[in-house]
């Protein structure tokens, strides 16, 4: 297939801004055909600012082009199942930004029209395609680390509550609060350097603490912002827990907004013979013993566009048919996971998997 994949981009804010469209420009196999957002004036900003497309309002207007044979997702949580399916049943291929949808029902819905309809699923797990990710995951395949049996992540931040009160904080729009929003991208790190081992059990305590009242709420930092006064204020702003898998137990301790004024964004890994910390978005860190002696060795290395691997990646697998890391049946466990202790949270109970 030589032809240009022509793509529609449905959602025209922030993620698509940033990560999706200047790596489909940078694409030698790509062409956006259409920018689609409710609010007219980002898709018409849009075809302005990359100088090309057509600006539409109704996504269903690229789905019933015959051209169109791509499409990337980045709407509100509330709509991505919704958008997925109808364009599997189009006949197109999608990458939908993270998370997969609002609950695990929605997230078995897509996959289950994938698996009908086929054609390329993939989810905005950017990480799966970050070149230190993948050095950890070939460490920990390798052996390096012996016995991987423990990993902690930590996803931790000073009062930095995502448009407070709008759709980031409604539980209907966005289905979770920081597990979902930030909590997803730890996860699918640790299931993708471990090998997407089975989780078995999950329990979790989340809290809808610190932003009420929204007038009151103090910040450091609010993307996505500024509050809605009066607005809806019904997620997790912190979550902590344990999941046991056929791997490593992990456990976890997460914060969009807290007292300690410390950011904290890391993955601990716990080998037999070694073990490594991750800080997110960055290097890492190999702890061992050689020789009788404690070492420490630092991994650094010049980072790649991980966003750009993702999209480049998804365009080769609609040319080949391949599956990617980003497929929807390996994503589809760190759906089934953050469900798990969402409903372990709201019974104050195991849940058993």
């Amino acid at each position: 297939m030589n032809e240009k994949i022509k793509v529609a981009v449905i959602g025209c804010g922030q993620i698509a801004n940033g990560l999706h469209i200047p790596a489909y420009m940078a694409n030698c196999g790509a062409e956006i055909k259409y920018f689609c957002d409710i609010i007219p004036e980002r898709a018409e900003r849009a075809v302005a600012d990359y100088g090309c497309g057509a600006a539409i309002t109704d996504y269903k207007v690229a789905l019933a082009d015959p051209e169109v044979t791509a499409v990337s997702v980045c709407t509100p949580n509330l709509s991505h199942s919704i958008i997925t399916i109808d364009a599997l049943k189009a006949g197109k291929n999608v990458l939908c930004e993270k998370p997969a949808a609002r609950t695990y029902e929605e997230a078995l819905e897509m996959q289950k029209t994938r698996k009908e309809y086929g054609g390329v699923l993939n989810i905005g797990v950017v990480n799966r395609f970050n070149n230190g990710v993948n050095k950890i995951r070939d460490i920990i395949q390798s052996g390096e680390l012996g016995e991987v049996y423990s990993v902690y992540i930590s996803f931790r931040a000073h009062r930095s509550i995502p448009g407070l009160g709008g759709a980031f904080t409604t539980k209907a729009d966005a289905g979770g609060g920081v597990l979902i929003d930030w909590g997803v991208h730890y996860f699918d790190i640790v299931m993708y350097c471990c090998g997407d081992p089975e989780p078995t059990t999950a329990s979790g305590e989340a809290f809808c603490k610190l932003g009420s009242p929204i007038g009151d709420y103090v910040f450091e930092s609010m993307w996505a912002g500024p509050p809605t006064p009066g607005g809806t204020y019904d997620v997790d702003d912190s979550i902590v827990g344990i999941v046991r898998t056929k791997g490593p137990v992990i456990s976890f301790n997460g914060a969009w907004a807290q007292n300690i004024g410390e950011p904290e964004p890391f993955i601990d890994f716990m080998g037999t013979k070694a073990g490594i910390r991750l800080q997110y978005g960055g290097n890492f860190v190999k702890y061992s013993t050689e020789n009788g002696s404690l070492t420490k060795t630092e991994y650094r290395y010049t980072p790649e566009n991980a966003g750009q691997n993702e999209i480049d990646s998804f365009i080769n697998c609609i040319k080949t048919g391949d599956r990617n890391p980003a497929d929807i049946d390996t994503n589809i466990i760190t759906a089934k996971v953050l469900d798990a202790i969402y409903r372990s949270s709201e019974t104050h109970r195991e849940v058993i998997l």
